[in-house]
C-alpha cells in the first residue's frame, strides 16, 4: 500500500514537473518569437544593405539562445512571416531557413536543422527519451563555391543554401522543394534531398533521381527573374509536377542562356516509384490540382525580393 502511494506521488510530481517545464519553454519561445518578429522589418525589408546585414546578425543571435532546446520542435513560430519554418510529416525534424537579399541581386542563406533522433516520435511536448536524442545543426551556406549544384553533396556545415518551401516524407529520406534568388538575371528552383546516416548525421543531396541524360543528387531549374515557374508536390498522384522550361528566343546560340528561359505551357513530373523519383514527361497538369491550388497567388509587382519565391 505504501509503495503504491509513493509511486503515485512520484508519478504526479514528475508529470507536474514536465508540465511546468512545458509552460516555461512555451513562454521562453513566445518571448523570443516576439523579438524576432519585431526585427523582421529591418532584416528583410530595409532599403539599406548594411541595415539588413546588421539586422541579420541580431536575428542569428536571437536564434542561438533557443535552437539548443528540444522543445523547439513543437513550437510553430507563426509570427515569423518572412522566413520558412517547415516540420517533417513524421515530426523527425524542423527546418528553418531564410534569405538575405543583397544589392547586387544575389542572396545569402541562413538556417537551422533541428532533429529528433529519438526512436519514439509522438505528438506533444517533451516526447524525447533523452535530451541527447535532440540535435541542432546550424546551416552554413557554401553555394557560392559550388560549381555543379546538381551533383553536390553537402553537410550542414557545407550546405548548398536555399529557401525551403515544402518537405515530402519518402521513407528513408526526405525530398525538399527550394528556391534560390540567384542574381539579377535568373532565379532557380530546386528539388533537394535530406537524409540521415546511420550515426544520425544529416546529409543534403542523394542519388534518388532517374532522369534522362543526367544523374543528379538534386534537381535544378534555372529561369528568368521576369517569369514565374510552377514546382509543387501533388499528394493526389504522389508526383512532383513542374513547368517545362525553354528559351523564349529562337536560335541554338541562346541554349543555356537561362535569362531567356521560362515555362512553355507544358508540364513534366517526377513520380515516386520504389524509392526513386522517375521522370514522366508531358503530363496533363489539370489532373494534378489539390487543396493548395485555391490559395491566392501573390502579385509579382508588389513583391519584395526577400522571401516570396515566384
Amino acid at each position: 500500500m505504501f509503495k503504491n502511494t509513493l509511486f503515485c506521488l512520484l508519478l504526479f510530481l514528475h508529470q507536474r514537473g514536465l508540465a511546468q517545464k512545458s509552460d516555461s519553454s512555451f513562454l521562453a519561445f513566445k518571448e523570443r518569437e516576439v523579438e524576432l518578429a519585431a526585427l523582421q522589418q529591418k532584416t528583410f525589408h530595409s532599403s539599406k544593405e548594411n541595415e539588413r546585414m546588421e539586422g541579420n546578425k541580431e536575428f542569428l543571435r536571437l536564434w542561438e539562445d533557443i535552437v539548443e532546446r528540444p522543445e523547439i520542435l513543437d513550437y510553430s513560430f507563426d509570427l515569423l512571416k518572412d522566413i520558412s519554418v517547415l516540420t517533417a510529416p513524421d515530426k523527425k525534424f524542423k527546418l528553418i531557413t531564410w534569405n538575405l537579399y543583397k544589392n547586387d541581386g544575389t542572396h545569402a542563406y541562413f538556417g537551422y536543422l533541428l532533429v529528433n533522433n529519438s526512436k519514439r516520435v509522438k505528438k506533444g511536448f517533451l516526447k524525447y527519451e533523452t535530451e541527447e536524442a535532440f540535435e541542432s545543426f546550424k546551416l552554413v551556406d557554401r553555394s557560392m563555391t559550388v560549381k555543379s549544384p546538381e551533383t553536390y553533396v553537402g553537410t550542414p556545415e557545407k550546405w548548398f543554401g536555399m529557401l525551403y518551401t515544402q518537405v515530402i516524407d519518402c521513407g528513408d529520406y526526405y525530398t525538399l522543394i527550394g528556391w534560390d534568388g540567384n542574381d539579377k538575371l535568373t532565379q532557380r528552383k530546386f528539388i533537394d534531398v535530406l537524409s540521415f546516416r546511420s550515426d544520425g548525421s544529416p546529409i543534403f543531396g542523394k542519388d534518388v533521381f532517374k532522369m534522362p541524360r543526367k544523374n543528379p543528387r538534386r534537381v535544378m531549374f534555372e529561369y528568368s527573374t521576369e517569369v514565374a515557374m510552377s514546382l509543387k508536390y501533388s499528394e493526389k498522384s504522389n508526383r512532383i509536377v513542374y513547368s517545362h522550361l525553354s528559351s523564349n528566343q529562337e536560335g541554338s546560340l541562346l541554349e543555356g542562356q537561362f535569362q531567356f528561359y521560362g515555362p512553355d505551357g507544358s508540364f513534366d513530373a517526377l513520380e515516386l516509384k520504389k524509392g526513386k523519383w522517375v521522370t514522366v514527361e508531358d503530363i496533363d497538369a489539370r489532373n494534378e490540382k489539390n487543396k493548395n491550388d485555391n490559395v491566392k497567388k501573390p502579385n509579382p509587382k508588389k513583391q519584395t525580393p526577400i522571401y516570396k519565391p515566384k
